[in-house]
């Protein structure tokens, strides 16, 4: 049996290993959602958080784009309303909109015979028809994690990208093997998968995460 931890349960334990994401707030209610938002000048995401929530697109729990305190209210208000009992909800997550043209996927596989696997490839829109997808052992060693960037056959979406500067590549590798040291470290873990991963402003951020680890294991 396994348990998938929520998203916020999830990026709390990863960013220990280095894993770079939005600064946000797991809230439970409008007052704290917009006390949150003021120290940013910027549009808001809103995404119901729990530990058994799927598909949160397709049930409209994830609002983008929210602006302004009486809007990121009623916001929070209508993800709370929509939680059911066996989503385990525990609040909403509010961070500041990212901005960025290139997504990737990145994650931990166990192989059944060879263990933890390290997975990096192209994301978004561009995930089915590219097809892109690089797999290395963990653990991972530095140039490991160069190696497997340098085999992806889209090298363009690594360089200056329609206005936007050319990806960091330190800080790409930087995130791989961040992965590669939580799967050694964490005890039951099946899989972890980032995505999207973003790049904005050159630099990579997860902009979602879910860890999934054996029930016997609670991640501490």
């Amino acid at each position: 049996m396994t348990t998938t931890l929520s998203e916020a349960e999830s990026k709390t334990l990863l960013s220990r290993f280095g894993v770079k994401f939005l600064p946000e707030a797991l809230v439970v209610s409008p007052a704290e959602a917009i006390l949150f938002a003021e120290d940013f000048a910027a549009p808001m995401a809103l995404k119901l958080c729990g530990s058994n929530i799927a598909h949160k697109s397709e049930r409209g729990l994830v609002h983008l784009g929210v602006v302004g305190s009486d809007a990121i209210s009623r916001s929070c208000q209508e993800l709370l309303d929509a939680a059911r009992p066996e989503d385990n909800a525990i609040g909403v997550l509010i961070a500041p909109m990212a901005s960025g043209l290139r997504e990737f996927i990145a994650g931990i596989a166990i192989d059944p015979v060879f263990g933890p696997t390290v997975v990096f490839g192209i994301g978004g829109v561009l995930a089915e028809a590219i097809a892109d997808v690089t797999v290395r052992l963990a653990p991972l060693r530095r140039h490991d994690a160069i190696d497997m960037l340098q085999s992806l056959r889209s090298q363009s979406l690594f360089g200056p990208f329609r206005g936007e500067p050319a990806v960091d590549i330190d800080a790409l590798a930087d995130l791989l093997c961040a992965l590669s040291s939580a799967a050694s470290a964490i005890d039951g873990l099946v899989s972890i998968d980032l995505n999207p991963v973003m790049i904005v402003d050159g630099l990579p951020v997860a902009l979602d995460a879910l860890v999934e680890m054996s029930s016997e294991v609670t991640a501490s």
